[in-house]
């Protein structure tokens, strides 16, 4: 499994538009194969950044879903009303059951 994390800073003037874009992208990319789960959430600690968490079953599934013109659509817009760079990890990830640990 592919685990994505990532994040957007806005500007106080943007955040709603870039939460917009963000579910809106959000909602689309759970549709997708390959796409085990996708979610935005809004930090806590710092409420204009947003934090994105996904799973994919496979670099390939990610790899195409990079390639959607809506994905290169909504990261160039949302990048060019982030208050800062996004920010993006990907990590090969294994599940591991607490009951292991």
């Amino acid at each position: 499994m592919i685990l994505v994390t990532g994040t957007i800073v806005a500007t106080a003037d943007a955040f709603d538009e870039i939460l917009a874009l963000s579910v809106e992208h959000v909602h689309r990319s759970r549709s997708e194969p390959g796409c085990i789960s996708h979610a935005v959430h809004r930090d806590a600690e710092h409420p204009l950044r947003l934090v994105f968490i996904e799973q994919w079953a496979d670099a390939a599934a990610l790899k195409a879903h990079f390639g959607v013109p809506a994905s290169r659509g909504f990261a160039k817009t949302a990048g060019a009303l982030a208050a800062e760079p996004p920010t993006i990890q990907i990590y090969n990830a294994e599940a591991v059951s607490p009951a292991a640990l």
